[in-house]
């Protein structure tokens, strides 16, 4: 049995998760257990996923909790921090980090709206440390119609201009008015979950380099007996003829 799922089991608050996620969150956090980490989850509700993370990541981890509920302050009796605040307002991330400083995971498992998951993300990711990840779940709200969506402003479409961001760090291709490659070097996805790993030390330029060894000069064949742009028109033409896009 996954390790997550056998604590999701063994908790005393209420919880629900979808079967899949248990899996992919012992893979996840696997390198983050026994160490002396932060970790915030957005959404605390009735208090179950808190144990699930502490018994998980082990006892020199601190747990964080948010949520929009007072209510939900009863938990800091377990052990837990709780702080109460909606995750869609750039002031209340401001405090938090002001107070908390840098953190090592964040977990989103908060209202799922795309402005709370977006604006969440901007917030959040330069307060990661390196190393560190942001977790989205449940992102199979973007295709949902409660949730207003499909839409091109929805969660998982704004994940894949990151996509692009991460690529923009390649020479000469271009920069955005907004961006976060400057902390984001890649981007996992899962079915209802993306994951964001931070380390600014890997953003850097992904400048070309020689080794200055011997040179046979050998003609390239990769666009085979056509000019380049020809060879481009006919790979265009395959592709839209096999409805690949």
């Amino acid at each position: 049995m996954s390790e997550t799922l056998k604590y999701f089991k063994e908790s005393n608050y209420y919880s629900t998760k979808h079967i899949k996620y248990f899996k992919n969150y012992d893979e996840i956090l696997f390198s983050y257990k026994d160490k002396e980490i932060t970790f915030v989850e957005i959404g605390v509700l009735n208090g179950g996923s808190l144990s699930i993370w502490k018994k998980f990541l082990g006892d020199k981890a601190r747990i964080i909790g948010i949520d929009l509920n007072p209510e939900c302050k009863k938990f800091e009796k377990d052990g837990f921090e709780i702080f109460i605040g909606s995750q869609s307002d750039p002031k209340f991330w401001k405090n938090f980090f002001d107070k908390i400083g840098k953190v090592d995971v964040i977990l989103d498992d908060g209202g799922h709206t795309n402005l709370q998951q977006i604006l969440t993300l901007i917030n959040c990711i330069p307060n990661i440390k390196d190393g560190g990840i942001l977790i989205t779940e449940d992102t199979h709200t973007s295709y949902m119609k409660q949730f207003s969506n499909p839409s091109k402003y929805s969660f998982i479409n704004f994940s894949k201009k990151l996509i692009d961001d991460i690529n923009y760090t390649f020479p000469n291709i271009g920069k955005f008015k907004f961006s976060l490659n400057k902390h984001i070097y890649s981007i996992e996805y899962f079915e209802s979950i993306t994951v964001f790993k931070i380390d600014s030390k890997r953003c850097y330029s992904n400048e070309p380099i020689v080794n200055n060894k011997d040179s046979f000069n050998h003609f390239d064949y990769r666009y085979g007996n056509y000019k380049k742009i020809d060879y481009f028109k006919k790979k265009l033409k395959f592709l839209k003829k096999n409805r690949l896009f």
